[in-house]
């Protein structure tokens, strides 16, 4: 059938309209009972479902997405795909024959379940293939498999989340039901164990006592650490700590394995709408463009994968323990589409960093064998099965910048985070001011023109600004920093001189330079380092909600700052009385009713299911705010606080408020553009000027000030693109064998669940909204 028409840009020539209207006919069949089906059109793009009218106007007005020639969500079915398949059985045989195609599993024991007299690649295949067509028991429908029954049981618990305690008790009653002589695995261990052999696994790799290296590479037989000297083991073979670290190359593969990551692996390419000034994916912003204009050779092939390096550290304990601090490090695949990108099933485990202490400056000896493999990732490439096309190809990987928060920013970068100098972005160009205790980051009105009028008043703090705009640094003034730093030995050993090293002026807040500049490209990536957004907007809602409602520990408005006013003698109203105890009632705190009127506001608030949680519940009986998540905040932000303090603030504090969380709506939106972003580099800084009248210098923290280098930061990145693995943690004694070990599992199903059908899996799970 002739579909040509779909490319036509006149979308009102006879030839287009006669295509939509037989569009609609095949689509009528698919109508749910709303009466609704998915809409093809480029800003639905089979995201949302429709009536068959609105879809009528949107493909008329908006266009047919022009990649989709193959209704599969009307109907229809991709023969280029292979026939459908109507068994389990043969899903799961389609499954694991992508899963094989290429040799996945030739990185040797790598899993704690498996022995290291594990059978060769072949027999594990072998061994799988023949569990593939036993049936479950004598005389059962020959497709169900005693391995699709495993694989779609231990799905069910990963989905679902179910205890291994739960599930022994279950496997417990199938014994019982399921006919003597049966094939069902007799505990959750046994199951576990038996998918192993489906997942990519892990390599173990024994760290130094104090982190000064890895025994890794040359040193993998070491018995002592070659930089420090001190003893590998505590005794018989039990190492100080352990690395463990999930090669990358297969989990790559596999995302050309499967037709359905395959087709999507080019999105960025092939099906991204290119709009002038418009931001809708990284690959719209300049970061992605220059990166690609100084790699042809990379960039010509749109199934080169661009990855970003994420790390957040994280408790596996919950609230049980408040000094535990494992850290992994993920990897985001960006050649997928924007809504796939932020899904955490398709984040890539690398390195899980073993607790209790966080590895701070010494965070590139664990990135060494990840470095490692990004350089023949970028320099040789790997052979990679197409299963879109059917054939293979070379297959090459870099990574185009990381996302962390503050503090592991410093750990990735190497530029310390904290002090006068905290500011990676503004590096030597000071920021500070030095208050009672600490650093504050004002003066803002540096940002703006020479002749701005603003200049030269003095309501703002008490000085005329008389410097000049700031630089934009180049790669070359940084590269040239770096290269002023004395080396450091790296580790904590207590013979390590280095370890509390004070810093000459000439390194400023450099620590060290990154691991990452090994890659031949970082040194020419026009953004190397992500601020974190979301991490930035919590702070700052900490620090508006926390000052409004005098909460404890987060309230910036404390005697310290007041007596901060005095001593740069302005802004004298809000000095402390004689006493020196009593604070006068400042516009920009709520009193008590308006704190109460404020919460019963919050409490009173229903938000559509699935948008957020019941932020109501972190209210407390003394009408303040406690156990706010990061959504919450981000909710609370954007969408209540600005209708929340229009009775209760005055004019100026109120509207000065709503602008800054209008600037973080408009930031966080799905869409960029590039004009408007220019337009809010020009007005964040207005406003944390206006908030500079307003609020003592110790509301002013680093995250206050980072907000001014956001919009630039998105023109470079493109819109906000961004989990934990606490939930993996079963055995407290040893939580980084526990999540390395439930990834391996979860890995698999991610994998599996992709051929599943006639069952929920959280690829095909309906949207609750």
């Amino acid at each position: 059938m002739d579909r040509s028409w779909i490319s036509n840009p006149d979308r009102i020539s006879a030839e287009y309209v006669a295509g939509v209207n037989q569009f609609l006919q095949v689509a009528r069949e698919t109508v749910d009972a709303t009466g609704c089906t998915p809409c093809p059109c480029k800003n639905c793009i089979n995201r949302v479902k429709r009536h068959i009218g609105e879809i009528r106007r949107h493909l008329l007005h908006q266009g047919f997405l022009s990649t989709y020639t193959v209704w599969v969500e009307h109907g229809e079915v991709d023969h280029s795909s292979g026939p459908p398949h109507e068994s389990f059985g043969d899903e799961m045989e389609e499954a694991f024959h992508d899963a094989t195609r290429d040799h996945y599993f030739d990185i040797g024991s790598t899993s704690d379940m498996l022995s290291p007299e594990q059978p060769a690649d072949s027999e594990r295949y072998d061994n799988l293939f023949e569990k593939l067509k036993t049936p479950l028991y004598d005389g059962c429908n020959d497709t169900i498999s005693a391995l699709t029954f495993v694989v779609k049981l231990m799905h069910l618990k990963v989905l679902n989340k179910w205890t291994d305690r739960s599930f022994d008790m279950l496997i417990k009653l199938l014994q019982e039901v399921l006919p003597p002589g049966n094939r069902c695995p007799d505990s959750y261990y046994s199951t576990r164990k038996m998918l192993c052999d489906v997942g990519l696994g892990y390599e173990q790799i024994d760290v130094c006592k104090y982190d000064c290296s890895l025994f890794y590479g040359e040193y993998s037989t070491d018995q002592d650490c070659h930089v420090c000297g001190t003893s590998r083991y505590i005794r018989k073979k039990i190492p100080h700590k352990r690395l463990r670290y999930f090669p990358i190359t297969p989990c790559l593969k596999r995302l050309y394995s499967s037709k359905s990551t395959a087709t999507l692996m080019r999105w960025h390419k092939e099906g991204r709408v290119v709009e002038p000034g418009v931001l809708r994916h990284p690959a719209d912003g300049e970061a992605w463009q220059n990166f690609d204009s100084l790699n042809e050779h990379f960039a010509s092939d749109p199934r080169s994968i661009r990855l970003g390096l994420a790390s957040d550290g994280f408790n596996p304990f919950g609230n049980m323990s408040t000094t535990y601090s494992m850290w992994p490090v993920v990897l985001i695949p960006y050649n997928l589409p924007p809504w796939k990108i932020a899904a955490k099933k398709n984040y890539l485990l690398s390195l899980l960093i073993p607790g209790p202490k966080s590895p701070t400056k010494d965070f590139d000896v664990f990135l060494r064998p990840l470095i490692d493999e990004l350089k023949v990732l970028w320099n040789v490439g790997t052979d990679c099965f197409d299963a879109h096309e059917g054939k293979r190809f070379k297959l090459f990987a870099s990574v185009i910048w990381t996302v962390s928060d503050f503090p592991a920013y410093a750990y990735l970068s190497g530029w310390s985070t904290q002090g006068k100098l905290a500011c990676p972005v503004c590096l030597e160009d000071k920021r500070h001011m030095s208050i009672r205790g600490k650093q504050c980051y004002m003066g803002h009105r540096f940002f703006l023109e020479a002749e701005h009028p603003w200049r030269n008043r003095k309501d703002f703090d008490g000085t005329v600004e008389v410097r000049p705009p700031p630089r934009r640094f180049e790669s070359s003034h940084i590269l040239a920093q770096l290269d002023a730093i004395s080396p450091r030995q790296p580790g904590k050993a207590p013979s390590n001189l280095s370890r509390k090293r004070k810093r000459l002026s000439s390194e400023l807040n450099w620590l060290k330079k990154s691991i990452l500049f090994e890659l031949s490209y970082w040194s020419s990536l026009k953004l190397r380092h992500n601020l974190d957004v979301m991490h930035i907007e919590k702070n700052v809602c900490d620090n508006i909600v926390g000052t409004l409602m005098d909460i404890e520990g987060k309230m910036k408005d404390t005697l310290k700052a007041r007596i901060d006013l005095k001593d740069l003698d302005y802004r004298h109203k809000l000095h402390l009385d004689l006493d020196g105890k009593t604070k006068p009632f400042a516009s920009y705190t709520f009193t008590k009713e308006e704190c109460r009127g404020f919460c019963e506001y919050i409490k009173a608030v229903k938000l559509p299911d699935g948008f957020g949680s019941n932020i109501g519940r972190c209210v407390t009986e003394n009408y303040k705010f406690s156990g706010m998540k990061t959504h919450d905040s981000h909710i609370l932000l954007q969408k209540l606080l600005p209708a929340g303090i229009i009775s209760f603030l005055t004019e100026p504090v109120r509207e000065t408020l709503i602008e800054f969380c209008q600037f973080f709506e408009k930031l966080c939106a799905r869409t960029l553009r590039v004009d408007e972003l220019r337009e809010m580099q020009r007005s964040i800084i207005l406003i944390l000027c206006k908030l500079e009248k307003i609020y003592p210098p110790a509301f002013f923290t680093i995250m206050v000030h980072l907000c001014v280098h956001l919009p630039e930061q998105a023109i470079l990145g493109g819109p906000v693109c961004m989990g934990t693995y606490k939930g993996f943690v079963r055995n407290t004694a040893r939580p980084d064998g526990s999540i390395a070990e439930a990834y391996v599992i979860d890995e698999a199903l991610t994998f599996l669940s992709r051929y599943m059908r006639n069952i929920e899996t959280r690829f095909n799970r309906a949207e609750r909204n």
